[in-house]
């Protein structure tokens, strides 16, 4: 199958993020809308791919629209959920400050 130079382009910055650049794959289809890429990856690399309140999905389909208008085409860009939902990963900060009930909120608040 030829790969076209929007899903090239998607698969190149893809890979470029994630951890397991090994699991990414895009899939390409044409219909009235124009042209749907789709993209599937490993689900502990969502966050990546997406990015802080979706600024890098953000920025991918900012630059498919501009590849789509040099070509005379709609890009639509998917990235398509894992089965199961989203992963969230383990973080490793500081452990969580200890639940205070509304007794001991207020009581830090005095003087």
């Amino acid at each position: 199958m030829a790969k076209y130079q929007d899903q090239e382009f998607v698969e190149y910055v893809i890979k470029s993020l994630v951890d397991h650049p090994d699991e990414v794959s895009t899939d390409r289809k044409i219909d009235e809308m124009g042209v749907l890429l789709t993209l599937k990856v490993n689900p502990q690399d969502m966050g990546q791919v997406i990015g802080r309140q979706g600024g890098t999905a953000r920025a991918i389909r900012t630059l498919l629209r501009v590849i789509g208008a040099k070509n005379n085409a709609r890009i639509n860009f998917k990235i398509e959920e894992p089965e199961g939902g989203r992963v969230v990963r383990e973080r490793s900060e500081a452990p969580a400050a200890p639940v205070k009930n509304v007794d001991q909120m207020v009581d830090d608040l005095k003087f």
